[in-house]
């Protein structure tokens, strides 16, 4: 009830049920922009401050070795299941969105862990920039490879180099921003956490919640996109997310990771990119249409995260650890 009863999530409530009832309230897509990359910055000085006072650690290690783990093996067994009901570009797809993350849903987690008192690593920043990638690059292996299996190749469908998708991702916008906001923090150190303080922590909150009405609104006008969809990606929007939790789970559990670090990890695991993979797989899939994966990700897995997963997943780890 504490998670309902705050305003972010209030406000994420109440954009779903304006999307819901059609009604023309909406955030122009530039300030939606902005309001993403201040979260990022806000975040990388926040880890960079973090990681300034820890030093670089064997906890960090594990944490980011794991991350990375996850980051892999979490999109392989989904198109391994997904395959079974669904072609390989559908599958590959899916997987791919399931495998890489919510920076929003990692946000709002690390929110939720200081509302509570929960410490947690700076280095999950990093963490979350690590697990971008992974399940891009292999949902395009998997694609080029159902594609040389056709017999002829769909005209226009060409491969996707791998080493042009290494350098959309690695350069992208929000990444670097996420990066060299960590580096800023690490470098400036007490002085700049200081200075940076109004900007970064004051304000915080407030964009927080702004932007999630606006994820809010996204969510309601997506939903409607499943309309018609194999059963398999309802039940994999849902199930997903607990299992890969769960998975998360029990590494941290067995490699020993602190509970503020196992509770993010958990969420990174049990999140779906919404904004990054699609913007590559547009390309990269044109077989796919992107309603699928975005009504999945962005109608089901990203409320279903917001309003009951953090928690929940919270009150597992401490369960259990």
């Amino acid at each position: 009830m504490t998670n309902f009863l705050d305003p972010a999530i209030l406000f994420f409530i109440f954009g779903v049920f304006a999307g819901s009832v059609k009604s023309n309230l909406e955030i122009p897509p530039q300030i939606s922009r902005f309001l993403s990359l201040y979260l990022l910055m806000a975040l990388g000085l926040k880890g960079g401050f973090a990681l300034h006072k820890s030093g670089f650690t064997s906890e960090i290690a594990f944490s980011l070795g794991l991350a990375i783990f996850l980051a892999v093996i979490i999109p392989i067994i989904g198109y391994l299941i997904l395959r079974r009901r669904l072609n390989a570009f559908d599958a590959a797809a899916i997987a791919a969105t399931y495998g890489s993350v919510s920076a929003v849903t990692f946000i709002t987690a690390t929110q939720y862990l200081d509302q509570f008192g929960i410490s947690y690593g700076g280095h999950m920043a990093a963490a979350m920039a690590l697990m971008e990638s992974p399940a891009i690059i292999l949902a395009i292996v998997l694609a080029n490879k159902a594609r040389s299996s056709q017999s002829p190749t769909p005209t226009g469908h060409q491969a996707t180099s791998i080493s042009k998708i290494l350098h959309e991702s690695f350069t992208d916008g929000a990444q670097l921003l996420l990066l060299g906001s960590m580096l800023v923090g690490l470098v400036s150190g007490d002085a700049g956490q200081k200075l940076m303080a109004p900007f970064s922590i004051d304000l915080f909150k407030g964009m927080l919640a702004f932007f999630l009405l606006d994820m809010g609104l996204m969510a309601a006008r997506n939903l409607k996109d499943l309309k018609g969809k194999p059963a398999i990606t309802l039940l994999y929007a849902l199930g997903s997310p607990l299992s890969h939790a769960l998975l998360a789970l029990v590494l941290c559990k067995l490699i020993g990771l602190p509970l503020g670090n196992t509770i993010l990890l958990m969420v990174l695991a049990s999140s779906a990119s919404y904004i990054a993979v699609p913007a590559v797989l547009r390309h990269a899939l044109p077989e796919v249409n992107p309603a699928l994966y975005m009504g999945m990700s962005l109608g089901i897995t990203f409320p279903f995260n917001i309003i009951l997963g953090i928690p929940l997943y919270t009150l597992l780890a401490k369960q259990l650890l």
